[in-house]
Formats: C-alpha cells, sequence, structure tokens
C-alpha cells in the first residue's frame, strides 16, 4: 500500500512554489491600484496548486507506463510512484484526474464569486495542457515543447487569470510579471531535463535539453534567469518606483547568477536538484518581494 508520505513525495513538493508565485505577483497591480479582492486571489492559488499537483501525477502516470522513470532513481530525482512501483498506475492516474477536477470546480466558483467568466477559458485550455504534457499518443512534452508551455500556463495564464478575476482585465505590467515568472519556471524545467538527458534520449523523449545538449542546455538555463530578472523588473516599472524596480532587477539577477553557477560548471544529479529547489523558492521570494513592494507603493 502506498503512504502517504510516497503520495507527498510524488507530488514533488520542491515544484508547488512555481505555482503560486505568479498569483502572488500578479497581486501587484490590483494592490497598487487598490483594486485586491485577496478571496478571489486564494481561489486562484488554489487552483494553481491543484494543478501543478495534477501535472506532477500525470507526468508520472505517463512517464511510468511508458517505462521512461524506470532508471530515474541514479539521476538523483524526486521519486517516481509508478517507475518505482510505489503505486499503482490506476491509483496515480486516479489522483491526476481528481486534482485536475478539483482545479476546475474551484476555478468554476472563483469565476461565478467573481463575474469574471473569461478565466475559464484560460481553465479550459491549462486543464487539457496539463494531462497531455507526457500524457497521450503525442505528449508535447516529448516533442520539445514543454519549457514553452510552462511559460505561458504557469506564467503568463496564471498571472493574467489572477489579475482577472480581482479587476476584470489584464494589464501590461501583469504581462510582463508573469512572463518573468513563467520563464523561472522554465528555468526549472530545462534543469529537471538537463539531469534526465541520458535516460530521457533512451526512452525517445526528446526534451528542450536533448535537443540543445548538455553545453546549450545548460547556456539557456542562464539566459532564462537573467531574461526574467529583466521582465520582473520591467513589469515593477509599470507600477512601481525607479528604485523598487531596480532593487527587484538587483535581487533576481544576482541570485539567478548564482544558481547558474554551478550549472555552468557542470553541475549533475542531485547538485541540479538543489538547483531546481532553489530556483522554485527564488520564485516564490521575488513574488513576495514584489508584493511587499507593491504594498508599500499603496501606502
Amino acid at each position: 500500500m502506498t503512504s502517504t508520505r510516497d503520495w507527498v513525495a510524488g507530488a514533488r513538493p520542491r515544484t508547488l512554489p512555481l505555482a503560486v508565485a505568479p498569483v502572488i505577483t500578479a497581486c501587484a497591480g490590483p494592490v497598487v491600484r487598490g483594486h485586491a479582492a485577496w478571496v478571489f486571489a486564494g481561489g486562484a492559488a488554489v487552483v494553481a496548486l491543484l494543478l501543478q499537483i495534477g501535472v506532477n501525477y500525470a507526468n508520472d502516470y505517463s512517464d511510468g507506463i511508458r517505462g521512461t522513470d524506470r532508471d530515474r532513481a541514479r539521476t538523483g530525482g524526486p521519486v517516481r510512484l509508478v517507475g518505482q512501483g510505489l503505486a499503482a498506475p490506476a491509483a496515480v492516474k486516479g489522483a491526476a484526474l481528481t486534482c485536475l477536477a478539483l482545479a476546475a470546480v474551484v476555478g468554476l466558483t472563483v469565476a461565478a464569486a467573481s463575474g469574471h467568466w473569461a478565466v475559464v477559458g484560460i481553465g479550459a485550455a491549462a486543464i487539457p495542457a496539463a494531462w497531455f504534457y507526457t500524457g497521450g499518443s503525442r505528449p508535447y512534452g516529448y516533442a520539445g515543447l514543454g519549457e514553452l508551455f510552462v511559460f505561458v500556463f504557469f506564467g503568463l495564464a496564471a498571472a493574467a487569470g489572477t489579475e482577472l478575476v480581482q479587476t476584470g482585465s489584464v494589464t501590461a505590467a501583469t504581462w510582463l510579471l508573469g512572463s518573468g515568472q513563467g520563464l523561472l519556471a522554465s528555468a526549472v524545467l530545462m534543469v529537471n531535463n538537463l539531469r534526465d538527458i541520458a535516460t530521457d534520449t533512451e526512452h525517445g523523449k526528446r526534451t528542450l535539453a536533448t535537443r540543445l545538449g548538455d553545453r546549450r542546455a545548460r547556456g539557456a538555463y542562464l539566459v532564462m534567469m537573467l531574461l526574467a530578472a529583466l521582465l520582473l523588473a520591467a513589469g515593477c516599472a509599470q507600477i512601481m518606483s525607479v528604485p523598487a524596480s531596480l532593487l527587484v532587477l538587483l535581487v533576481a539577477a544576482v541570485a539567478g547568477l548564482l544558481l547558474a553557477r554551478p550549472v555552468l560548471r557542470g553541475a549533475t544529479g542531485r547538485e541540479l536538484v538543489r538547483v531546481l529547489a532553489g530556483t522554485g523558492r527564488l520564485a516564490l521570494l521575488l513574488s513576495l518581494i514584489v508584493l511587499a513592494l507593491a504594498v508599500m507603493t499603496a501606502w
């Protein structure tokens, strides 16, 4: 029988900050303009978390039944419930579908309560995108499109949906902030896939990292981190003072360079797992900094 600890590990907690970071960041604009609706923002955070956990279980199930996860343990990655025989494939599939269904229910509830039904379109696109990342007969994650979809749904869509349910519109600042958070999420996936290049290649999983190759994938991580810093600062510049924007740029750029250092020096296995976790924590930290600066600006 699968233990609670295994189910929690299978949800991949290191990735969860990436779900709430764009939601928190997208509250900055409404706060500055005095239109923050925290209940609706909280609902958006719940939806984002459920989608993240759902896609993690769906990925575990699909990669597990394909055999892609069979040798993952040697790369130091997260627990694979199906691949390591810790849970029956049907149970993991059920957990994934349950999380995605709950995300739909919460999303519809928030849309109804806020009266901003346009957000339903975002959810209608996000749920199938979560499943077909590695599911179905032609998963886009196996075609090198994972980073693009992560950028869209765990950056742009999450940020836009959060502001939309609070104000009924999406500003340029939120698009920029969402783009920055989306690049941080894409950088996490790049590191994850960089770690797994060997096993992915063996099983025909053509991620962006396998297509770029080891050296260029490492460079891509650095580019993503620095572009994320610029976009977050640009988003802040739309609604805050220049010093506030420069502070965000400084923190994001310096932390990005520090995280990229071991990657550029050839880190592998568990070293890359630490970078992955650090990038997720940075995304959350930056979201909190942006929100704190927005609160200060509003005062």
